[in-house]
């Protein structure tokens, strides 16, 4: 089958769960409720903007044990403690990631075969797209400032939860249209299985990428690969 464009979760396929979890994750919290004070910021102004709207729709039970939206930073860590995808959230992450990398903070960590395959790749005119809950700004974070240096001149495009959901077929099939090819010659790489599902569903390829830290998944049929190196296109 024809391969045109792969697309790219971040989480345990290109990047260590552990670099998400006890580096990136820390490092937002700490700096949350510092972030929520920088109102001056429009940026930050818009991603409490979006916390607040969501804070309107949480259940009384919810608002009942954090009090008040306040200044947004409460809120965030109680969603950071839910694993939510809020977008509010993540928008609010990637601007402080933003920080961390730009001052020297923080520095991403892809796996070892990844720069190769994205030359690789992009050698054979196979496009490349990333589709993580994490914001566009984060996305281009990881890759901009990875520990093999800048990546993002591989990448053409970036999704986010702005696109729908990832374990939503439809999410899907609006990549497709953001590559201009047909689903079925798309590639989608993921850890995840309950996203290769919805992009399998929307005609997309899949594979399921399985690498160290990752947790066991259930029986599948999809293929397997541990590394990008034994991916044949």
């Amino acid at each position: 089958m024809t391969t045109q464009g792969i697309l790219l979760d971040i989480e345990g396929a290109t990047t260590p769960i552990s670099f998400v979890y006890e580096t990136l994750f820390p490092f937002a919290r700490k700096e949350l409720r510092t972030a929520c004070l920088q109102t001056m910021n429009p940026e930050i102004e818009n991603a409490i903007q979006l916390l607040n709207t969501e804070w309107d729709s949480e259940p009384w039970i919810v608002k009942e044990g954090l009090g008040s939206f306040g200044n947004g930073s409460e809120y965030a860590a109680y969603l950071m403690d839910q694993d939510s995808k809020s977008t509010g959230l993540k928008k609010l992450q990637g601007l402080i990631w933003e920080g961390g990398y730009r001052d020297g903070h923080l520095k991403s960590v892809v796996f070892e075969d990844v720069p190769a395959a994205f030359k690789r790749w992009s050698d054979q005119g196979i496009r490349i797209r990333i589709y993580s809950s994490g914001s566009v700004l984060a996305q281009k974070l990881i890759f901009g400032f990875s520990d093999h240096g800048d990546l993002t001149g591989f990448i053409e495009g970036y999704h986010d939860t702005t696109t729908g959901p990832k374990k939503e077929s439809d999410s899907y099939s609006r990549i497709a249209e953001s590559f201009d090819l047909p689903p079925k010659e798309i590639l989608f790489l993921s850890d995840n299985l309950e996203e290769l599902d919805a992009a399998r569903t929307a005609g997309l390829q899949t594979t399921q990428v399985v690498r160290p830290g990752n947790p066991p998944s259930p029986d599948h049929d999809y293929p397997i690969i541990s590394s990008f190196d034994n991916l044949s296109i």
